[in-house]
């Protein structure tokens, strides 16, 4: 390789493992290697249900010290979470997991003060139970928040135990319901209204800003050679995913599958209609002034709890059997807030079927197509919606990240939509962080130049539709019925 290629870390965090790739870029290349890759199981303590954030941070520096010498990290995770620190920037306990009952009805006393429509009117963001204004609600009265001098988002705390600087970084911060989209700066209304003190957050930071460089005792611990820089990357993961996303001219819209499924359009500007609102389309902040107009969507969570239920059998052949299943026999509401928390998969989905007056699914078999149908029945609702109420019509889907290699998914997701599905790259999160490093070198160009370079380089399959549209909209229908039958009885 020339003299121009240079090596950068992405630490990836997801919601079940994390894992250190390590980049190497250069002008017409692009490779990705794995160095390190660890669990992440959260702890139920008494308390309730919390991050390892210290085995996560161990696992950081073991991937560090495999990955070798390299000229920049950058850090990712999920959304929302965070770690309070006191007044010595000492963590004041590990942090509480999204999935943790203590939000369970504080949305309502949010919106008693900044009524919901206010609350998305000013920061563009979906309803979810676990967003971080509805945390930071339900913890007002903790002692670890009164002590608390402070809140650092969970990449953000790492980046912090790295190189002891503090930041905020934008396109993670966009998912605190405390960013206004606009003005892409804290809404400073909505947290005054709500008794959110915004000096517990670090400064803001922008993808590419630099966020220190590693401490001498992280130097010695991994092996490496100092001064080695850490780059802010789009923090958020699926802001580094979407990034990575390998379009072209072509109008796209987007699917991120993983745990979650991240399913719409890269925006100019939000959209912040009541229309929008009702049909709980988040606007969060990506790259180079980009807005992310997306929806939340269960994902392949429901499979992974099922999976894990079932004792871990070969997915390969559980897919190969869910493929020979009488399709759409029976769907579910794949963003239903039910299917949330973890624990009886299978039994929650079968009761789901059942209430709605729809086969049962009994085998590993049944129950994984039903899922994959309903995933994909999904996709193409938030798609549709997606470009009606942003007037942005697509012609093509990207689907990235870890369902890319789920190809019975990808096919599904084509023929529900109606439109050609191009899966890849699998590692798009940890890919957009390296170009985002690499880009702050020098290297990859714009936003449209770090797109092309994926295209040139990544390995892409492309799903054509196989018709049957019909089908996909009478079981869209479907379940539409059943939704306006559960909101008149529970009028």
């Amino acid at each position: 390789m020339s003299a121009a290629v240079m090596s950068y870390a992405a630490v990836d965090l997801g919601a079940s493992s994390g894992r250190v790739m390590a980049g190497r870029v250069g002008p017409d290349s692009l490779e990705l290697t794995e160095a390190h890759r660890f669990p992440n199981r959260p702890v139920r303590v008494p308390e309730g249900l919390r991050w390892d954030v210290l085995g996560l941070y161990a696992g950081v520096l073991e991937g560090l010290k495999a990955a070798g010498q390299v000229d920049s990290v950058g850090i990712d995770s999920w959304a929302v979470d965070y770690g309070l620190l006191d007044a010595d920037g000492a963590l004041l306990g590990n942090p509480v997991h999204y999935r943790d009952a203590r939000t369970e009805g504080v949305a309502e006393k949010v919106w008693a003060t900044v009524p919901a429509d206010e609350l998305y009117a000013a920061t563009g963001l979906q309803y979810a139970p676990f967003n971080t204004v509805y945390q930071l609600t339900a913890a007002r009265s903790s002692a670890q928040l009164s002590s608390a001098r402070r809140l650092l988002l969970m990449p953000d705390l790492l980046t912090y135990w790295l190189t002891g600087e503090q930041g905020t970084e934008l396109t993670n911060a966009s998912t605190t319901q405390l960013i206004d989209p606009r003005t892409r700066d804290w809404s400073y209304d909505v947290a005054s209204r709500l008794g959110i003190d915004l000096s517990l957050f670090a400064p803001l930071r922008q993808p590419g800003d630099p966020a220190g460089v590693l401490r001498e005792a992280v130097l010695e611990e991994t092996g490496l050679t100092g001064p080695v820089p850490v780059t802010a990357v789009g923090s958020h993961d699926t802001a580094s995913a979407v990034a990575a996303v390998p379009a072209g001219r072509e109008r796209f819209a987007y699917i991120c599958t993983g745990t979650w499924s991240l399913a719409g359009l890269e925006l100019d500007a939000p959209v912040l209609t009541e229309e929008s609102r009702t049909a709980n389309f988040t606007n969060e902040l990506g790259l180079d002034g980009t807005v992310r107009y997306l929806r939340n969507i269960m994902g392949l969570w429901l499979l992974q709890e099922c999976v894990r239920a079932w004792g871990d059998p070969d997915l390969g052949a559980l897919l190969l059997e869910a493929s020979k299943v009488e399709a759409l026999r029976s769907v579910v509401d794949a963003g239903d807030p039910a299917f949330l928390a973890p624990g009886r998969m299978p039994e929650r989905i079968a009761e789901a079927c059942r209430a709605s007056g729809q086969p049962v699914p009994e085998s590993p078999a049944e129950v994984t197509r039903c899922i994959l149908d309903s995933l994909a029945l999904a996709h193409r609702k938030a798609i549709q919606d997606a470009q009606r109420l942003a007037g942005h019509p697509v012609d093509v889907v990207h689907v990235v990240g870890g369902g890319t290699r789920n190809a019975l998914l990808c096919q599904l997701t084509a023929d529900a939509c109606g439109l050609p599905v191009v899966a890849g790259p699998t590692e798009a999160a940890a890919l957009g962080n390296v170009l985002v490093q690499a880009r702050a070198h020098g290297l990859a160009g714009d936003l449209a130049g770090m797109r092309r370079l994926l295209v040139r380089t990544q390995p892409l399959t492309r799903y054509e539709p196989r018709g049957g549209a019909e089908r996909w909209r009478a079981a869209q229908d479907r379940l539409a019925g059943r939704a306006a039958q559960d909101r008149l009885a529970g009028d």
